[in-house]
């Protein structure tokens, strides 16, 4: 589990930064906070230590929920994530502060992004698997896209778990490990990292300090 701070954000788009040497890295744009801390989990109470993140503001809400947040000055939050950290780093935040993009993460770091990838509905084996498909020749006859057998009439008689075949392609929570972060603009909130980002434009994802390469700087 990574147990890394990190923030909520939205993933605006992709694009292109020169270096100071002249190279061009092809970047996603993610507009990382700032979030507002809206609530603490403590080992005492709740069994494990946490912080509650919000990011946004919601425009229209119910009672309940905005009896919920009436503690945080900046309103209901569009979105609510938790971070599991160890117990001495949630004590030093408290409730209402706010933290941007620059506090957290430096250039030339690495990021984790976890998002919802896009859904593209019921795909067949070749789509969704990869499949390489059958031959169009020597009498093959309706059957280029087909996956082929899926088991056998014996031993074990019976199909088994797990086996590639046609289905729901995307809409998964999905996360990118170990991106490196290119340019952190402070003003604007924005974060870009090298690589590519799941899920569409103007999608909610989390970035956080990732979680191999820190294991690899302690080691």
């Amino acid at each position: 589990m990574n147990t890394s701070l990190g923030l909520i954000g939205k993933k605006v788009g992709n694009t292109q930064v020169f270096t100071d040497d002249g190279e061009i890295r092809r970047v996603t744009v993610v507009e990382a906070g700032p979030c507002t801390v809206v609530g603490k989990r403590t080992v005492a109470k709740h069994g494990y230590s946490a912080i509650q993140l919000g990011f946004g503001v919601k425009k229209t809400t119910t009672r309940p929920v905005a009896g919920q947040f009436s503690h945080v000055e900046a309103g209901v939050p569009e979105v609510v994530r938790e971070f599991r950290l160890p117990a001495e780093k949630v004590d030093g935040y408290e409730v209402g502060q706010q933290l941007k993009a620059s506090e957290i993460f430096e250039e030339g770091g690495f990021v984790d992004v976890c998002a919802t990838s896009k859904g593209r509905g019921f795909t067949g084996v070749m789509k969704r698997h990869n499949f390489a498909g059958y031959k169009a020749t020597h009498g093959a006859h309706e059957y280029q896209r087909h996956g082929g057998s899926i088991g056998m009439n014996m031993t074990p008689g019976r199909v088994f778990k797990g086996k590639k075949m046609a289905g729901q392609h995307g809409n998964k929570r999905v996360t990118v490990m170990s991106l490196k972060v290119v340019k952190v603009m402070d003003e604007e909130g924005i974060v870009m990292v090298k690589g590519s980002v799941p899920g569409p434009r103007g999608g909610v994802v989390t970035i956080r300090q990732a979680a191999k390469k820190a294991k690899k700087a302690n080691a």
